[in-house]
């Protein structure tokens, strides 16, 4: 990478930063361009070399934040997708302590974004992000427990919004209730989980 490259993307460090900074202050409709440019120490024109509108810089902000999650997470990805077709079945139970608290915690950890990203979900394409994990994560799953095509297509958006439905009511309560109680409503809730 040469100097200007590394320029270029220190600046866009800086207004991410700067962007982070400010939703931790107040609800992302009220983020202005000025205030992010104030607080990064760049300029208007600076912002707009990078950026078309705050809508890409929260898309950008919260793809690194994701990043950073997938990150922190203990799994093994690689490992895990080579197992889904042969472990036991036991092991393919997501909906656990151990697969769930770090990510809550995250999620707890970083809530301001989180919550922004939900609320723009359509700004950020995070239902593709959903049919991703479904395709390569929980449509093997599936399989293994012998759930037929046909219902897995109503199945997982079941599961998977409801989940979601779950971690949103969280964030707009700003993450009041502790991990291990999401946890519990999360199980709770997927009883009916397939056997």
């Amino acid at each position: 990478m040469n100097r200007s490259e590394s320029k270029y993307f220190a600046t866009a460090a800086r207004m991410d930063q700067a962007f982070l900074e400010l939703l931790e202050q107040k609800d992302f409709a009220y983020i202005t361009v000025k205030e992010i440019c104030e607080r990064a120490g760049v300029n208007r024109s600076t912002f707009y070399l990078h950026y078309e509108t705050v809508n890409d810089l929260l898309a950008e902000s919260a793809q690194y934040i994701i990043d950073k999650l997938i990150k922190s997470m203990p799994l093994d990805t690689a490992g895990f997708f080579e197992k889904l077709p042969s472990c036991p079945l036991e092991e393919l139970q997501l909906i656990t302590p151990e697969y769930l608290s770090p990510y809550l915690n995250f999620v707890k950890e970083h809530r301001r974004i989180f919550r922004t990203a939900v609320e723009q979900a359509s700004i950020l394409g995070l239902d593709d992000a959903y049919l991703a994990l479904n395709r390569h994560v929980f449509t093997p799953i599936l399989d293994r427990f012998h759930v037929l095509p046909a219902e897995q297509k109503y199945l997982m958006p079941f599961y998977i919004h409801g989940l979601m439905g779950i971690i949103n009511e969280w964030l707009k309560e700003d993450c009041r209730d502790s991990v291990e109680h999401i946890i519990s409503v999360m199980r709770i809730c997927i009883a009916a989980y397939p056997q």
